[in-house]
């Protein structure tokens, strides 16, 4: 017989504003992360606070935002027209309270929910709000939501605007850092959506005069173009489109303001007008993949009240450009079919080169869907008994599942048989996967995509992950490359890094792959141990300890037992992300790193040889004095 349980009075609560967000984070800023992914919490908290100075700009007061973010506390001062002095306590801890609501002060607003600064209050440590207004200041701290200290108002000589303060708190975000790429690349796209704007952060201004054709040209090699940026620009519509020689497709979407990481309704209204408005000038059906290769581009839309699919608003679901209002896929279809058409009629030169482009995709699709065709069927027979793969239970595409179990699936990649052993012993089988590499994988710098179904071992990778045909059904969160700290380890992870680049580099722009910090070693006594990623870590491990100690090197992810294994791919992972940054061009990058200049590439290792051997020469006597005393 079941349990009964009575259901009365009692069980029901009520929870204040701050205990809510506190008790389901998650609802308001989506997953949380020590901040190694681009979307993790901390970003989030961040994003909440800059909106708001966005939209102050957007509405003409002031024009230069300032932030730091040092230690972990970040500070973000705006000189717009300051929080209205007698609401500063109400606007940032009384939930659905704002100025935003009135479509009519606020039309096209990226923060309508009266949510974003409450939710940062609750989840710091601290939090502190100050108000400039009018020759007056008014101050207020807080400590998890929680008011500590409410400041009498005050006069004040400060240019009007509003100054907020917060620290992350590490109940929260345990262990969490801001990765300064991360936060760099969002205050770009600030910049590049808001001409005008200045953004003053850690001593560096960010500036932006042509919008998106700037973000194009700073993200691009010019030199790999396929013909020059084509920039379009209307009432409330902008967009930008480029062919290069890369593989895959790249975008770049946002909505007010707003980069939206996951795309949404705009994003897929832009890709089908791109097809329809190209297939309608050249009066060919061409197949909308070899339209699609190699593209370039980006779309900025400003409508009424969006609708995202969540709090953090990285996917618009919006249809229309205002509620009761016109049809979004109308405004994108009908400005880019009108003004891309003029544009390629006046600029045939241009033109030329886009028909050029997409003949050349449509043969290397047909030169390779023989091999293609085989190369399936043999990674279909092989994922039938595939001892490269472990999989687990859950996946990425799980649509059914909770977001949090979805951000956390993840794959190791792994070299020879030892470490995947290890791993595989001690992983969760719900949420991680292990792929098993024999040996170094081929170098595909320079080569083409035929390579990937004619070398068995990437297509299966490529199979593994589910993106053959693009990021969209990828399977796992994370792409853990996880190889040994040593030169073989690492000339494997440049071998990988140089596949995913090459072929795939859509899954390191959007902030899927990393690669695995495990500790280089062991050091202990008979009532501690320690593990050590680092050097440094190793000489305080050692100065810790009461008794004399044990310093074990771990030389291989092999050597380390699935038992000690456990402690690094669990809830303390250390996960370094891989980025792209906005200033680097991969082909240069992978050119020299993986191209033929060998001579090159040892010169410089020679050159920067002498600092590393006085750093070990010095660490050596250091652990000698530390021996001896």
């Amino acid at each position: 017989m079941a349990t009964q349980h009575n259901y009365t009075e009692e069980n029901i609560r009520s929870l204040d504003w701050k205990e809510h967000i506190r008790l389901r984070p998650g609802m308001y800023i989506g997953k949380l992360g020590d901040g190694s992914s681009v979307d993790d919490g901390i970003y989030i908290l961040l994003k909440e606070v800059i909106d708001n100075c966005i939209d102050e700009f957007v509405m003409g007061y002031g024009k230069e935002i300032d932030l730091e973010i040092r230690e972990g506390k970040v500070v973000v001062r705006d000189y717009g027209r300051g929080i209205p002095l007698g609401k500063v306590i109400d606007c940032v801890s009384q939930i659905n309270t704002g100025g935003k609501y009135d479509s009519k002060a606020f039309k096209k607003s990226v923060g309508l929910n009266g949510v974003g600064t409450k939710a940062v209050n609750a989840l710091s440590s601290y939090f502190k709000v100050q108000s400039f207004r009018d020759g007056k200041s008014k101050m207020a701290e807080f400590t998890r939501g929680e008011l500590q200290k409410d400041y009498k108002l005050s006069d004040s000589k400060d240019t009007n605007g509003t100054c907020i303060e917060f620290i992350p708190d590490e109940k929260v975000f345990p262990k969490y850092r801001f990765i300064h790429e991360f936060v760099e690349s969002r205050i770009w796209n600030y910049a590049y959506l808001n001409a005008g704007l200045r953004i003053h952060y850690n001593g560096k201004t960010y500036f932006s005069k042509n919008g998106l054709k700037d973000m194009l040209e700073r993200r691009t090699d010019g030199e790999t173009l396929v013909y020059p940026i084509v920039h379009l620009r209307g009432e409330d519509i902008e967009v930008v489109l480029t062919h290069g020689q890369q593989y895959g497709e790249q975008y770049y979407s946002f909505v007010n303001g707003q980069y939206t990481s996951q795309g949404g309704t705009h994003l897929n209204y832009y890709r089908e007008a791109i097809v329809k408005t190209i297939r309608d000038f050249y009066k060919k059906d061409f197949d909308v993949k070899d339209i699609h290769t190699s593209i370039i581009g980006a779309v900025s839309v400003r409508i009424e009240e969006p609708v995202f699919e969540s709090q953090t608003k990285t996917k618009l679901g919006s249809t229309t450009v205002a509620p009761e209002g016109a049809s979004l896929r109308s405004l994108i279809a009908d400005f880019v079919g009108k003004e891309l058409d003029i544009y390629l009629h006046r600029n045939p030169d241009v033109a030329k080169e886009l028909l050029a482009k997409i003949l050349q995709s449509e043969r290397e699709r047909k030169e390779i869907a023989g091999i293609k065709k085989l190369a399936n069927q043999r990674a279909k027979k092989a994922n039938l008994h595939n001892k490269k793969l472990r999989d687990c239970r859950y996946h990425l595409t799980d649509v059914k599942l909770k977001e949090d179990i979805r951000n956390n699936t993840m794959i190791f990649i792994t070299e020879g048989d030892s470490a995947s052993g290890s791993i595989t012993k001690s992983r969760s089988v719900e949420t991680q996967a292990v792929f098993s590499l024999r040996g170094k994988p081929l170098n595909c710098f320079g080569l083409t995509k035929k390579i990937v179904y004619e070398n068995e071992e990437l297509n299966l990778l490529q199979h593994a992950l589910d993106i053959e045909d693009g990021i969209e059904n990828l399977r796992f969160a994370k792409v853990i490359i996880s190889t040994d700290a040593d030169v073989d380890g690492m000339h494997i992870r440049l071998l990988l890094l140089t596949f995913f680049l090459q072929f795939f580099p859509d899954l390191v722009r959007n902030g899927h792959l990393f690669i695995l910090d495990t500790p280089l070693f062991r050091v202990r006594d008979k009532s501690q141990t320690f593990y050590c990623f680092s050097e440094k870590e190793k000489q305080d491990a050692i100065r810790s300890l009461r008794g004399k100690a044990e310093i074990t090197r771990f030389k291989g992810l092999g050597e380390i037992s699935p038992d000690e294994f456990k402690e690094f791919i669990g809830d303390n992972i250390r996960l370094e992300p891989v980025v792209m940054n906005q200033d680097s061009h991969v082909e240069k990058i992978l050119s020299y790193f993986m191209g033929k200049n060998t001579q090159e590439r040892q010169d410089f290792i020679i050159g920067n040889l002498r600092a590393d051997m006085e750093k070990i020469k010095v660490t050596e006597m250091e652990e000698m004095s530390l021996e001896t005393t």
